[in-house]
């Protein structure tokens, strides 16, 4: 049965290893890479490919040219946010075909006036250590990405 992908969706990035491991993870899941202008590289940039490897032709990426006609263009309700700005644990969405998991920079997140728009949309991932700050990107877009794949495949 065919299903709509999912989207990671990654808000003006700015290291390219990030993204490219991103782009490899995207690749492997059949997701949709959503990238954000503006970028804080060149996408034909040297660590980008590395990252990536030779996996960039059998990835499905889009470009929007800022944050706001990515938003104008998708339902809010197909958009979950991921910040350190909130209690809820990312577990306790419920994902569907179609969703789009979003990410903010690496050294800002997501706007404060995006997280005050869509409170009930904003998810975290929990760490029990105090002293860490957040979780790398690519990390975190793996960690999210395949809890929404595993909830979608158990439907």
């Amino acid at each position: 049965m065919q299903t709509a992908p999912l989207h990671i969706v990654l808000v003006e990035p700015e290291i390219p290893p990030n993204t490219g491991s991103i782009a490899r993870l995207c690749g492997a899941t059949d997701a949709v890479l959503d990238l954000v202008h503006p970028l804080g590289f060149s996408t034909d940039d040297k660590h980008l490919k590395r990252a990536g490897l030779d996996y960039w032709p059998h990835v499905n990426i889009q470009h929007w040219q800022n944050f706001e006609e990515f938003l104008e263009q998708h339902d809010e309700r197909k958009l979950f946010f991921f910040t350190t700005k909130s209690e809820r644990p990312y577990y306790q969405a419920t994902f569907h075909p179609g969703d789009s998991l979003v990410f903010g920079r690496e050294t800002k997140g997501l706007p404060e006036e995006t997280l005050a728009l869509y409170p009930d949309r904003c998810y975290t991932i929990p760490m029990t250590n105090p002293h860490i700050r957040s979780l790398n990107l690519a990390m975190s877009a793996g960690i999210v990405l395949y809890e929404a794949l595993r909830q979608v495949q158990s439907r």
